[in-house]
């Protein structure tokens, strides 16, 4: 009764014929149960699975006479039903049908992101496995830090995604509930075990008390675990943004043929689809917060929340799924510029290697902190000046000036000094960090 809809895309899921059709599925699971418990008789049940159908143009017919969406459904669907028709919606109110198929759409909806996500996390580990053991510049506050390895950075996207995915499927299980308990929740037209046999139906799980509605808590935990999930996607979109600015140029999205950049600059190769990520995340953030705004309503229940219902959540959804299949083709199609990798780490003329400097000064050398920083911090300041001025031809080595200062000449063999500038210090913890990751390579089967 529920597979098909897994399979469907988000946007048809929430197409109005569907929605209608997964309310027809809770309609029908409430007159199975009534049937079984001696409420409806078998042969107006079997009139009902034979006969229950609906039109959405005759059911937005009677909605502009009614003004009620749900009684516009029962009414058509009736209709076509006959005599029987009178067994339809017996002892629930419209959130009973409204709220439990909305359940069955929200798990649904994750269910196609939580898959999106793992083939998004595939791309991921792939990269973080291919450049396991390539060294790149760390940056902080956007300034070249210490060497580091690419692949931690995407190892590093890989940890967060998991998070992502534990809080999707913790929503997922708190929204997936059912209720048929009536106008204030007390089963007052029907019964709990009415409710427990629709919800098995239904692959739902009743809920344990619930008012005219399901709390809005279970939609607004969707709704931020999204907004969370977005902002991972943006983190990550952010990054490749940077990566491919002129003066960095470390990695691009991919970009087809006769793919244009700009209209009037033919040299342009702008990173639009991840800006479109970014701004994209923008809009989950903002759903959430009407999530939240719709849990407290008046006493039992009143509709404010319902108009915003309406938008946010196939929005929230869509946006949400469509940003993940999106930044899993730019990563299928990332290109890396290795070269250009190795000579940003180079950029500075080894400065990043200021603090194991820092470091053996203090250890070996047994100098005062305040010396060794000094000596470090000079020699550093001189070299950005000649090194890093722009427009200035002139290069010098961080190496070279420590060797060149009399303070350092006379404490130690040139040799040690040289041996500090060297990457593989920066990345011996690396195959530490990624076995730590051995069992989701394995299960995505990704050799780790």
């Amino acid at each position: 009764m529920i597979a098909r809809y897994s399979e469907k895309d988000i946007a048809a899921l929430w197409d109005e014929e569907n929605r209608l059709k997964i309310m027809l599925d809770v309609e029908l699971a409430v007159a199975k149960a009534w049937c079984e418990l001696g409420r409806i008789p078998k042969y107006a049940l079997d009139d009902i699975l034979t006969k229950a159908a609906f039109t959405v143009e005759r059911v937005q017919e009677i909605e502009k006479k009614t003004q009620h969406d749900v009684v516009a459904f029962v009414s058509a669907v009736a209709e076509n039903v006959g005599p029987s028709g009178k067994y339809l919606h017996l002892g629930m109110t419209s959130s009973d049908i409204l709220d439990t198929a909305s359940s069955i759409m929200l798990r649904d909806s994750l269910i196609i992101i939580l898959d999106a996500l793992k083939n998004l996390d595939i791309e991921v580990l792939k990269l973080a496995k291919k450049y396991q053991h390539l060294p790149c510049i760390g940056r902080t506050h956007g300034i070249h830090a210490e060497p580091m390895s690419l692949g931690l950075k995407f190892l590093n996207w890989h940890s967060e995604l998991k998070r992502d995915k534990e809080r999707l499927e913790l929503a997922m299980a708190h929204v997936s509930v059912g209720k048929i308990s009536g106008a204030v929740g007390t089963y007052a037209m029907s019964s709990p075990e009415l409710e427990a046999k629709v919800c098995e139906l239904l692959n739902l799980t009743p809920a344990k008390v619930s008012n005219q509605i399901l709390q809005r808590d279970r939609h607004a935990e969707i709704l931020n675990a999204l907004a969370i999930f977005g902002s991972s996607l943006e983190r990550i979109a952010l990054e490749i943004r940077h990566l491919q600015r002129t003066e960095v140029q470390e990695a691009f999205e991919p970009f087809g043929v006769g793919q244009k950049g700009s209209s009037a600059m033919p040299h342009k190769r702008n990173p639009i689809k991840c800006e479109r990520i970014c701004g994209m995340a923008r809009l989950l953030r903002g759903y959430a917060l009407t999530g939240m705004e719709n849990i407290a309503l008046w006493h039992e229940r009143d509709i404010s929340h319902s108009s915003t219902e309406r938008v946010i959540w196939p929005d929230a959804l869509n946006i949400a799924a469509f940003m993940t299949r999106s930044l899993t083709k730019i990563l299928k199609g990332l290109t890396v510029d290795e070269n250009r990798v190795k000579s940003n780490l180079d950029l500075t003329g080894g400065l990043v290697y200021s603090q194991r400097v820092l470091t053996f000064l203090l250890d070996e050398l047994n100098f005062s902190r305040e010396a060794a920083y000094a000596i470090v911090q000079e020699n550093a300041m001189k070299t950005a000046q000649i090194t890093l001025t722009p427009h200035n031809q002139a290069r010098v080595n961080f190496l070279d000036m420590l060797l060149s200062d009399e303070r350092v000449k006379d404490a130690v063999e040139p040799e040690k000094i040289k041996e500090l500038f060297e990457n593989n210090f920066y990345l011996r913890y690396v195959d530490e960090i990624f076995n730590r990751f051995a069992e989701d390579f394995e299960a995505l089967n990704i050799e780790a």
